[in-house]
């Protein structure tokens, strides 16, 4: 198989206004690099070949970046000319794929995972979908994500202050069939009307990694990324 993900690009970042407001949320100078260089860093030292980006505003801005990196992957461009919604953004980027199943990545999250073990567990679940799955102790801006003894996701919670507990870490692995076989509106949420939904009718698993996790979308982490990526 070819190494493929797709790369979730499109966002505004409107809660990063305040520090970085010229550029796309992907490209938010952290620790002297644009903050997709992490990405983008991870995923050819994992051997992926083949990149499927996702984009929207300023896409202009990210396709100059790209330039930088095309001897490492081959790479397609999926634009959103009106916002399509996590949703709509993924399904319009999985038309655009190769294989069978795509990792999907946040531009504006770093989560340290081995993908290609995240990738066997999935087969050897026999998933129609997996979410890499960080823990955390102390937090009240994330949701959670609830697990039975055999790994399958079984609920989601709203954000509320946590003691401990597994947060989307922001990386899925899709059989993109999911996505194309089923009728959704044009603009969707893949959270909401898809991952919640369909939760009960498909096989979604977890896949639990305690690697480096960073989301740059709030000002105190983007500060935080300045320093630890260094």
């Amino acid at each position: 198989m070819t190494k493929e993900a797709i790369i979730l690009a499109g966002g505004l970042g409107t809660r990063l206004q305040s520090v970085v407001s010229d550029v796309p949320k992907a490209l938010a100078p952290v620790a002297g690099q644009p903050f997709l260089y992490f990405l983008l860093k991870q995923l050819k030292q994992q051997g992926f070949q083949r990149l499927v980006f996702s984009l929207g505003y300023k896409h202009e801005l990210i396709e100059e970046y790209l330039w930088e990196w095309k001897e490492d992957f081959d790479m397609a461009f999926a634009i959103e000319e009106e916002p399509l919604g996590t949703g709509g953004g993924i399904r319009n980027a999985v038309l655009s794929t190769k294989e069978k199943t795509s990792f999907i990545l946040n531009a504006d999250t770093f989560f340290d995972v081995n993908l290609m073990d995240m990738f066997q567990f999935h087969q050897a679940q026999n998933a129609d979908l997996t979410i890499a799955l960080k823990p955390l102790t102390n937090f009240n801006r994330y949701g959670i994500v609830l697990l039975d003894e055999e790994k399958n996701i079984v609920g989601f919670k709203e954000k509320q202050p946590t003691e401990s507990g597994l947060i989307n870490g922001g990386i899925y692995l899709l059989t993109n069939q999911l996505l194309t076989d089923f009728t959704f509106p044009q603009k969707f949420s893949f959270e909401k009307d898809f991952l919640e939904t369909h939760l009960h009718f498909h096989h979604f698993k977890g896949y639990v990694s305690d690697g480096y996790f960073i989301d740059i979308g709030v000002p105190e982490d983007f500060a935080k990324a300045n320093v630890d990526l260094k």
